[in-house]
Formats: C-alpha cells, sequence, structure tokens
C-alpha cells in the first residue's frame, strides 16, 4: 500500500509540473525551468523535459552563474540594463518625461547612469531637450550620446 502511495504522490507531482511547464513555455530560448545549463541542454521543449532542466538547474548551480554572467542563455546577466537599452525601450515616455523635468521614466534613466540628483539631472536635461531629441528620429546612440555630454559632471 505504501508503495501504492508513493506511486501515485510521485505522478501527481510530474502531472503537476509538467502542466506548470506547459502554461509558462517562453519565447526567449528557454522554457519554464528557466535559463541554465538544463535550458542549453533540454531548450524551451514543453512537458517533462522542463523538470529535467529545473533538476539539473538546481543541482549544478548553473543558473545563478549564468544570471550572474550573462552565460547558458541567461540573457544580459544581473549586470545592468544598458542606457542605449533603456532608451529603445522607453522612448516615447522618456522624451515625455524629458520635456516635463521629471517622471518615472526619466528618473529610471538618470539612475542608470549613475545619478544620485534625479531632480537636478531631470532640470538639466529639460533644458537641453532640444539638443538630445533635435528630431523624431534621431537614434537612441546619439540621444544616449547627448545625455551623457549634457550630465556629465552635474547629476551628483
Amino acid at each position: 500500500m505504501k508503495k501504492m502511495n508513493l506511486s501515485f504522490a510521485l505522478a501527481a507531482l510530474v502531472l503537476c509540473f509538467t502542466q506548470f511547464a506547459h502554461a509558462d513555455t517562453q519565447k526567449n530560448g528557454y522554457g519554464a525551468a528557466g535559463c541554465g545549463l538544463g535550458a542549453v541542454l533540454l531548450g524551451d521543449h514543453t512537458g517533462i523535459e522542463q523538470i529535467f532542466a529545473a533538476t539539473l538547474n538546481g543541482i549544478s548551480a548553473s543558473q545563478t552563474f549564468g544570471i550572474t554572467f550573462g552565460t547558458l542563455n541567461c540573457g544580459a546577466g544581473g549586470a545592468a540594463p544598458t542606457a542605449q537599452a533603456y532608451i529603445d525601450t522607453n522612448r516615447a515616455a522618456l522624451a515625455t518625461d524629458m520635456a516635463r523635468g521629471n517622471g518615472e521614466t526619466l528618473q529610471g534613466l538618470t539612475h542608470l547612469m549613475g545619478c544620485k540628483d534625479h531632480a537636478k539631472a531631470g532640470m538639466i536635461l529639460q533644458k537641453n531637450y532640444s539638443q538630445i531629441f533635435p528630431t523624431n528620429t534621431v537614434n537612441s546612440a546619439s540621444v544616449e550620446r547627448s545625455i551623457q555630454n549634457t550630465l556629465k559632471g552635474q547629476c551628483g
């Protein structure tokens, strides 16, 4: 009887994990188990493979390593996102916040750029808005360079 209960519990556990893995599959090179050695070896397959991938990630501690160093399908790792990527992602909101001189998106960017006084940085960027965004089509690399040059030594 104990053997049957253990088998039933194991089967139920596998079924639960299989459903979880299937429901959470992502299109980023890894499945529900996340990045790590398991993702490299087993990919983003759904189902029971994700249980093995998660187990492999846990046993090898590869997920922590991958997140820290940006390897094993873990993307950019623990490093902060680049200012240029932030500008690309938040361009419209950033332009609006910069024109006002404050806002959550502007504060996020100034934080990424190492500014401690976000209010001061916001005022400086607001004054220089037309040089930072001279046209609607200016590329993010130019925007980043302009912001860095504008804030150089001024954002505390």
